[in-house]
Parts: structure tokens; sequence; C-alpha cells
């Protein structure tokens, strides 16, 4: 069934670029569809101009040169007032963000917790994370301090835009940089809304967001007056963006792509409900449009057959593909027509190189789904371990599941791919303790996997093509200042010194 979401929420919004505090039109405007049903137009959002680009990070520089000078408590209590805020307008952005990006209410309602739970963490933490560090010795006085870095360039990606945009706004600015934010054109609405309530908390020029083409990227990533990037997106972009910050050498935090694998090991048990409804919440949330969601499963061959029949029957019962504003749907449209046209192909392909695919779910409005950028979540099986479906990030609803051996011939699955997000291992705990000490990876879940094991208090990160750099935990508020080391020697002359 479709449900018609209120009056109020159906509106068509119109965001603005955000710079030195004032709403700046631009030229053109790009609009932005519903992916349930594109014929409906959510909101427009400005083409901004390289110049404008220039304009927002010129008024961030300014702005640092008092904004690093204020002292914590200022700080944090300017953020706990924008929290405030977020939660009261949690509804209406949440409305928007579900119309805007495709994911069902619930799943929006789950990102706005997850960024205002980091974003209260952040405000309780700060000030013992950045207090300076003083240590007497025989040597005489260290001073260790966490200074500001100066302009923050923000870009954040479109499956998590809330979230993944507070995750760099909150500790950059609670550190005493300014910041310039680019949210993704496929999820700009949102995400431009909840930056515009921060910044009606700060003074103007320490929060500017900015939109449109390459040009205004190659600005953020290339001007000298931008100190570090912060980057959530794919592999390829970001290494686009190392090339280009290269010639003023400038500091990064790259969260990247992930083909994270779940691993079940002979002692897990197939007939835990619990257990199998995780691992299909980890595969299909979001509609599988998670960095850090299980991408490939690696199952025991012992349990392999069991556990498969058993995942069907989990995936059957939760997924229920619909309108994002239907309270029973669980799995929405895929974000955007590139997005979901790249997963199809893979499926495809998988389907011609002999692998059979199980479609999961039910369809509950058959209308809708095809007028909309759905796919119904798959299932492939009988694939081979080289496959396109297994080593490369689908970033959508289909999942392989693959039988192994032995712990040593998945450890080596695991770690030879070229990514290293996130992973899983599920069976007994001390089993699956063991084994996830011998995976290439920032974070392994035992028994859980995707968000549903995230800790905000924990840094969060990847290891090789997976980025540079830890986000969320004390680390992820770190990570906006540079260590300064002011030594007070006692010994001023050295012995080995000659006169």
């Amino acid at each position: 069934m479709t449900i018609q979401a209120d009056q109020e929420a159906v509106n068509i919004v119109t965001v603005e670029a955000l710079i030195n505090g004032q709403n700046v039109k631009s030229l053109s405007q790009s609009t932005k569809e519903n992916p349930a049903n594109p014929t409906e137009i959510v909101g427009y959002f400005p083409v901004t101009t390289k110049e404008q680009a220039v304009e927002a990070i010129e008024a961030a520089a300014a702005a640092f040169k008092t904004w690093k000078k204020t002292d914590i408590e200022q700080r944090v209590a300017s953020m706990r007032r924008a929290i405030e805020k977020i939660r009261a307008a949690e509804n209406e952005i949440v409305h928007l963000l579900s119309r805007e990006h495709g994911k069902p209410l619930y799943d929006a309602h789950g990102e706005i917790y997850v960024a205002l739970m980091w974003m209260e963490f952040a405000c309780n933490e700060a000030a013992a994370a950045l207090k300076e560090e003083i240590q007497e010795h025989d040597h005489g006085k260290t001073i260790l301090s966490y200074d500001p870095i100066g302009v923050v360039a923000a870009i954040s990606p479109w499956n998590y835009p809330i979230a993944l945009s507070t995750i760099k706004i909150a500790p950059a600015l609670l550190a005493g940089n300014t910041i310039v934010l680019k949210p993704s054109p496929y999820a700009p609405l949102a995400a431009a809304k909840v930056a515009e309530i921060i910044a009606s908390e700060f003074p103007a020029g320490v929060i500017n967001v900015v939109h449109g083409a390459a040009d205004v990227g190659v600005e953020l990533t290339t001007n000298p007056h931008v100190a570090k990037i912060a980057f959530t997106g794919g592999t390829e972009t970001a290494k686009h963006i190392i090339k280009a910050a290269s010639d003023t050498i400038k500091d990064m935090t790259l969260e990247l792509g992930g083909n994270d694998a779940a691993i079940f090991l002979e002692s897990f048990d197939v007939n835990d409900e619990r257990a199998m409804r995780r691992i299909v919440v980890s595969n299909f949330l979001t509609t599988g449009q998670i960095c850090m969601i299980a991408k490939r499963v690696y199952v025991h061959r012992s349990i392999y057959d069991q556990f498969v029949e058993k995942y069907i029957e989990a995936a059957n019962r939760w997924i229920r593909i619909g309108d994002p504003f239907d309270p029973d749907t669980t799995v929405g449209p895929v974000n955007n027509v590139k997005q979901r046209d790249y997963v199809l192909s893979l499926v495809e392909d998988a389907k011609q190189r002999g692998a059979k695919v199980i479609p999961l779910g039910t369809i509950l409005d058959q209308k809708l789904f095809d007028q909309g950028y759905y796919l119904q979540p798959t299932l492939v099986l009988d694939c081979d371990v080289h496959d396109p479906i297994v080593v490369e990030e689908q970033f959508g609803p289909t999942v392989p599941i693959l039988p192994f051996d032995d712990e040593e011939q998945v450890i080596q699955l695991h770690n030879e791919s070229i990514y290293g997000l996130t992973s899983s291992v599920w069976g007994k705990e001390e089993d699956a303790i063991l084994l996830a000490r011998q995976l290439e990876a920032g974070t392994t879940m035992i028994n859980t996997a995707a968000v549903q094991g995230l800790d905000v208090q924990f840094p969060f990160g990847g290891v090789k093509q997976s980025g540079i750099g830890r986000e969320y935990g004390t680390e992820g508020i770190r990570t906006y200042t540079e260590q300064h080391v002011i030594n007070v020697p006692k010994m001023l002359d050295l012995p080995y010194i000659p006169e």
C-alpha cells in the first residue's frame, strides 16, 4: 500500500548556499527527485559557482581567526544548543530525508539517532580530548597542546548524508576549526537543512555550505586556505582528491569504500532466529547502501546448506519492499538510477557466469515498485570467489553467499581484498575473536554487523584502500587538531657539545 505523507512533508523544499551566515542564491538550480517516485520533485538545490566556493572558503578563513580563540565551554554550549534544535525538528528532517533519499522512515529516524548520539558524545568528551597535557620530568617541562588546524573542507556522501556530515562538523567546530560543507547532489536537502540549523548557533563564517559540480570540489581540494579535507565516499574519487591536494600537502581523513565480509564459523547456530535476522538486516538495511554493511558472506561448508535455507526464511520474513512512508516497509528504493543500474549489472553478470540468483522478500506495491528506482533484494549462490559480485563493492540490495572449508582459506579470501573497512565473525565468541585477530580490517564485529555493531565511543575507519585516519571516539575529535609540543628544558647546554 502507498502511504501519503502529511501536507507539510510533501512541500517542495529549496536550499541555497550558506556563505558567511547568509543564504546566497545561484544563477541556476538542480532538481532532486523522489527515488520512490521520480516524477515527484522533492526540492531544489543550487549550482554553486567556483567563485562562490572561493567566497565560502575565504569566509571560513576569516572566521577562523576569531573562532580558534574561543574557549571550549563556548564551543560546546553552541553545539548543545544546535543538538536541541535538531531534536526539535527531527520529524520534519526525517520526512525530508526519506523523500529525497528513499530510505524508510524508521531508517531515517535511525540516521538522526546516530548523528545526535555522536554529537552528544563529542560534546561530552571534547574538553578532556583537547585539554593540553603538561609533563614535568628530569630534563624540564613539556607541554602538548591540541591546536585547531584551520579551514576544513567536508565532502559528505548520499547514503547517510546527515550522519556523515555531522561526523565531520561536530569535532571540527569543537576543536576550533571552521568548515565548508559540500553535500552530495544525490541527497543534498536534509544535510543542508541540518547544517543551517547548526550554523544558526555559531558565528557567521564558522559553517558554510556549498553545492555545485566538479569545479566546486576541485576548489575545495586545492584552495591553499583549506588546511584539511574530510571526505566520505568512493575509493576512486578519493584518489583524485589525494592528487588534487598534493600541491598544498593538506591533512586528510578519508573514509572510503569497503567490501565487508561476514564469516560464519562451524560453531554458528543456524537455528538462532535473532542472529539470522541480524545478518539479513546487515545485508539489506538502507537497501544495502551502507559502507560498513556485510557485502559478501562466507559460511563453513558443514553448515552451508542449512544456513542458506534459514537465511532465505529470515529474509523473506523481514524484507518488505515498498513506499518509504509505509510503516510496513523495511526496504525502500535505491537512491539513484545510476546506482540501481550498477547493482543490476553485477547481478546480471553473475547470472551470465552461471550463478543462481534468488529474489527475496515481498513487494508491497507492484505499481510503485515499477515506477521508482527499486530493485528486489537478491541472494546470489554458486558464484566463484573472484566473480565481480564478490570482489567489488555492490552498494545495493544483493549479496553472495559462498562456502569455505577451513579458517586458513577464509582468512586468505578476506585479506586478499584491496579493501579493509569492517568485517564480522559469527560463532562461539572465543572462536570468533581468535579468527577476528587475523583479519585485515579497521573494525571487526562479533555476532553482529553494520550499524548494529557501531559504537561511537571508539574510532572507526579502514585499512588499505578503505581509507586514511579515523572518525568517532576521542581520536575522531583529535583528528581535527595539530599536536603542538612546547619544550621547556632545564639543561640548555648539552654535555657533548664543545664550548
